[in-house]
């Protein structure tokens, strides 16, 4: 593939934080921060809940994680911001992975070591905790007082990579994903995660991916707990062909895990199959052992515009109005739409037959859903059977009910929030 058909993939409108970050050429994020040298650690007070204001938390650096080798793109220290629980949810834990893309190639990787997703250099200081990470009741009813951790990405791939080389073609890249999550868990297990009577990892986008690939190992950080469940938001990454016939998303993915040697993270798959085919979720969740809840869109915006229609698919131009818009599409290209969905329910079908694990796949033409409070849970949030998408999680997680939801397919259901973002 291209290195600019690369290119297209790691540049990644972020959602959910406290910044956005647009996809143009050289990776140019707007990001201000100052190099942090020294751990920063959240020493946030109990929240005062009657306020609607999003708390800020600030950012802790992992102190020994270079002694681990556990660094960003660039060699920095990896980070999290950390809001301390309280009340009935002071023993109570839930981890966010960051998302933001991947990088598949020195170019790309190195574009990245200048922004908050390859270096904690440029990472800010303070975020925004909203939507699954609110400190809210009204924003957040299930989780609000929990211990709750927004782990930063830095790796460029899915906290999944660990090459010991450092030196690539005359730079220097440290490919440690896999490093970034177990010293990132091991900081988290002496501030309390150890003690963890329930706890639930969730990630988005990459991040949600990541959450597919850790759910084990996380429950395995936390044995002595009551209730460990996981659920991933908008990695349901789908290994189909694009319009132009070709499987673009593959081809991506192939490039990421030669680079960043994520084969070996999955030893029973790569036995059987190609190495590439072992990062989709549709392979990974057949290993899953522990209960996990699928959130994604059945048109996912973010996989419309990238893996249904790269630009490379597209010379014409006849999809550059359909794949930001899906209310501009026409009733072929709807068509097709309908095919990416079926190809979502079928890669979940072996889900509806595991009793503990859940999903809300709804019909609106958006990304990650959790990180966003309109989306989350509020007046306006998108529905399936009058629940939104926290009162759905919170039910699956404290097993108040079975949640097994799938919307009609499009234009069906008028709750949805089509903004392609």
């Amino acid at each position: 593939m291209a290195a600019a058909h690369h290119n297209l993939f790691h540049l990644w409108r972020r959602r959910g934080g406290s910044t956005t970050t647009s996809a143009v050429v050289g990776l140019v994020f707007l990001v201000s921060s100052a190099v942090v040298l020294l751990t920063l650690t959240s020493r946030s007070p109990e929240p005062a809940v009657s306020s609607t204001d999003p708390v800020l938390v600030d950012l802790t650096l992992v102190h020994n994680a270079k002694e681990k080798g556990a660094l960003c793109l660039d060699g920095t220290l990896p980070g999290y911001h950390f809001l301390k629980g309280f009340g009935s949810g002071a023993d109570s834990w839930l981890i966010h992975l960051e998302g933001g893309g991947w990088c598949s190639n020195l170019e790309s990787c190195g574009a990245r070591k200048h922004t908050e997703l390859g270096s904690s250099n440029h990472m800010e200081k303070q975020v925004q905790f909203i939507g699954i990470l609110s400190n809210l009741p009204s924003q957040n009813p299930d989780f609000y007082n929990w211990n709750k951790v927004k782990v930063r990405y830095c790796d460029g791939a899915s906290f999944s990579g660990d090459v010991e080389t450092t030196e690539q073609k005359g730079s220097t890249f440290y490919f440690r994903g896999q490093r970034i999550w177990e010293a990132i868990m091991d900081d988290l297990m002496v501030k309390g995660l150890a003690s963890a009577k329930r706890a639930l990892l969730t990630g988005c986008s990459a991040g949600g991916l990541a959450t597919y690939i850790h759910c084990d190992d996380f429950k395995a950080f936390v044995p002595k707990a009551d209730t460990v469940k996981c659920m991933a938001d908008g990695g349901f990454f789908l290994d189909i062909k694009d319009v132009s016939g070709r499987k673009s998303m593959h081809d991506f993915y192939s490039d990421v895990v030669q680079l960043q040697d994520v084969g070996k993270r999955f030893p029973d798959c790569i036995s059987k199959m190609d190495a590439t085919k072992c990062f989709f979720a549709e392979e990974i969740i057949k290993k899953i052992r522990t209960p996990l809840f699928i959130l994604n869109p059945a048109y996912d915006a973010w996989q419309v515009q990238h893996v249904v229609t790269p630009d490379v698919s597209d010379p014409s131009l006849s999809w550059k109005s359909c794949r930001l818009d899906i209310k501009k599409c026409d009733s072929n290209q709807i068509g097709v739409l309908q095919g990416m969905r079926a190809a979502l329910l079928d890669g979940i079908r072996g889900v509806t037959k595991k009793k503990d694990w859940g999903f809300f796949v709804n019909s609106c033409f958006i990304h990650c859903q959790s990180l966003k409070d309109y989306l989350w849970h509020s007046p306006d949030s998108p529905r399936i059977n009058n629940k939104t998408i926290a009162e759905s999680v919170g039910d699956w997680y404290f097993d108040r009910r079975e949640v097994k939801e799938i919307d009609c397919s499009y234009p069906c259901n008028p709750t949805c929030v089509n903004d392609g973002s």
